[in-house]
C-alpha cells in the first residue's frame, strides 16, 4: 500500500503508543478500545511493510522503523492541533482555542493569574498552556503564542518587548539567620546552594559573567526552575529566582544584591498570519499589556 493513503489516525495511534508504551496505556489515552489500537497498528505496519513493536515483559518496545517515525507522527498531530485552532471559531470573535507556551516558572507563578483575567472577559476563548523551558517553533506551528528571553530573528513572527526581568540571590529568612549572610560570591562555597544540573548554553553564559558560579558547588541541582525556586522557599539555601516574584514572599531576602544579578528581555510572540484572527490578536495584546503593567512595578 502506497503509505500517502494510510490514514492519520493509524499514526496517531502509533505514537500514542510510543509514549504510553502499550496497547491499553494507548487506548485509554485515545478513548478507544484496546482491540481498535492492535488493529489501528496491524494496518500500520502491513501498509508500512515492517514491525513497529516488539512485544516483551514490561509492555511494547519500539523498533528502529517506530523511533524513526517518531518525529514525523508528533509533526502531523502539531499539525492537526493548530488547523483545528484556526478554524474553531470566526475570525472576528475572541472564542476557540489560543494555545500559549512560557518557561516553567512563567506559566506556573506569572501567567495564570493574568489569563484569569482574559477568561472572565471572553469565557468563550479557551486557553491551552504549554509550559517548557525549550522554546517551541512558531513556524511549525507547535503554540500560537509564545513569551520569550531572546528577541525572535524571524521575519513571519510579530514581536512585542514587554519590559526586562531581573534574577538575583535569595535564601529564606530561617536559612540566613541559621547560617549568616555570605559576604561575596566566592563565600558561597560555604553555604547550601541551589542550582543547575545540566549546562545549557545560558548557564554558559552566565559562568562565562560570574565564574565563581560554578556546578560542582551546588549542594542541590536541578534543571527545573520550579525545582529551584521550592528549594528556596522551604529554606534548602540560596539559590536564584526573579527579583519581582521573590519579593512577593516577604520570608524571603535578597543575598549579595550589589554583586549578583542578571537581566534578560522579555517577548511576546505570534505569527504574523494569525493576526487577522480576533482571538489571536486579543490574547496577544493581553499579554503584552499585562506584562508590561507587572514588569513596570519591580
Amino acid at each position: 500500500m502506497d503509505d500517502k493513503n494510510i490514514h492519520w489516525d493509524y499514526y496517531r495511534t502509533a505514537l500514542a503508543v510510543l509514549e504510553e508504551g502499550s496497547l491499553s496505556g494507548a487506548a485509554r489515552a485515545l478513548g478507544l478500545t484496546q482491540p481498535t489500537v492492535g488493529r489501528h497498528i496491524e494496518a500500520l505496519e502491513q501498509a508500512l511493510g515492517t514491525s513497529l513493536f516488539v512485544r516483551n515483559q514490561s509492555g511494547l518496545s519500539p523498533t528502529i522503523a517506530a523511533l524513526a517515525m517518531k518525529p514525523y507522527a508528533e509533526s502531523l498531530r502539531a499539525t492537526e492541533s493548530a488547523l483545528l485552532r484556526s478554524v474553531s471559531s470566526e475570525a472576528n470573535e475572541v472564542r476557540g482555542t489560543v494555545r500559549v507556551t512560557a518557561s516553567e516558572v512563567m506559566g506556573v507563578e506569572i501567567l495564570p493569574g493574568m489569563l484569569a483575567g482574559l477568561q472572565q472577559s471572553y469565557p468563550q476563548l479557551s486557553i491551552e498552556l504549554q509550559i517548557t523551558n525549550h522554546t517551541q517553533d512558531l513556524l511549525k506551528r507547535d503554540a500560537d503564542i509564545a513569551i520569550r528571553n531572546t528577541e525572535p530573528l524571524q521575519d513571519a513572527l510579530i514581536a512585542r518587548r514587554a519590559g526586562t526581568i531581573s534574577l538575583g540571590y535569595f535564601a529564606h529568612a530561617d536559612y540566613l539567620s541559621c547560617h549568616g549572610m555570605p559576604a561575596d560570591l566566592m563565600a558561597l562555597k560555604n553555604h547550601s546552594v541551589i542550582g543547575y544540573d545540566r549546562e545549557f548554553p545560558y548557564i554558559r553564559a552566565l559562568q562565562k559573567r560570574y565564574p565563581q558560579v560554578q556546578r560542582a558547588d551546588f549542594s542541590l541541582r536541578a534543571d527545573s526552575d520550579l525545582v529551584q525556586f521550592s528549594a528556596i522557599r522551604k529554606g534548602y539555601g540560596i539559590g536564584i529566582c526573579q527579583v519581582g516574584l521573590a519579593q512577593q514572599h516577604t520570608y524571603l531576602q535578597r543575598v549579595l544584591a550589589d554583586e549578583f544579578q542578571i537581566d534578560f528581555p522579555v517577548w511576546v510572540v505570534m505569527h504574523e498570519d494569525l493576526r487577522s484572527s480576533q482571538r489571536y490578536r486579543t490574547t496577544f495584546d493581553h499579554l503584552v499589556k499585562e506584562l508590561q503593567a507587572m514588569l513596570q512595578k519591580v
